[in-house]
């Protein structure tokens, strides 16, 4: 796919590269957290599946895979978050990770552990492709697996969407501030 040339995709932050050589990593590591257990992976739609399909790949031990969907979070003050579609597979006595593309406030993980918890699950624990903990209003999350420490951005690419754009892109791209209401408006 052809790099964007719209003013409001700007330079790439993460180059498909090194984010593939950092899933390699996390999968050794998960693999070797989880040997012999035989985990699900649990990654909420839309922006996680990439990170997903990349991490299914990394991880060289027996695990299974499934996907939920919750309404869009729209950064509100009460962090509502609504589940749209449950996972399909029973969960109870199975050691859960769940697959994230981005934690800040831990509100929607925080709302996953929760009501994944009440499947008497083995284990639950998280993988993010970013992190962003200075953002937190939600302690003591499990969030066991960091691929990047990223700062306070915006970015797109490598299935992380602007108003559903740009999630094909391979590497993570920073988005234009300046460009951003222009991009919204243009989008609507």
């Amino acid at each position: 796919m052809r790099e964007p040339e719209n003013g409001v995709v700007g330079d790439v932050y993460l180059s498909r590269d090194s984010i593939a050589a950092r899933i390699g990593e996390l999968g050794e590591e998960i693999a070797t957290a989880y040997a012999d257990l035989d985990p699900i992976l649990i990654a909420p739609l839309k922006s996680s599946v990439v990170f997903l399909a990349d991490l299914t790949r990394a991880l060289r031990i027996p695990h299974t895979l499934d996907v939920i969907e919750l309404a869009p979070y729209t950064g509100g003050q009460d962090g509502a978050v609504r589940l749209l579609k449950d996972v399909d597979s029973p969960l109870e006595g199975r050691h859960v990770l769940l697959v994230e593309d981005v934690v800040d406030t831990g509100l929607t993980l925080n709302f996953l552990c929760k009501t994944l918890a009440l499947r008497n699950t083995a284990s639950l624990a998280a993988v993010t492709l970013l992190d962003r903990p200075y953002r937190r209003l939600v302690d003591e999350l499990p969030l066991r697996f960091v691929g990047f420490t990223v700062p306070d951005e915006l970015f797109a690419g490598y299935g992380l969407g602007l108003d559903e754009r740009w999630r094909a892109l391979p590497d993570l791209h920073l988005v234009s501030s300046v460009a951003l209401p222009r991009a919204a408006t243009e989008a609507a």
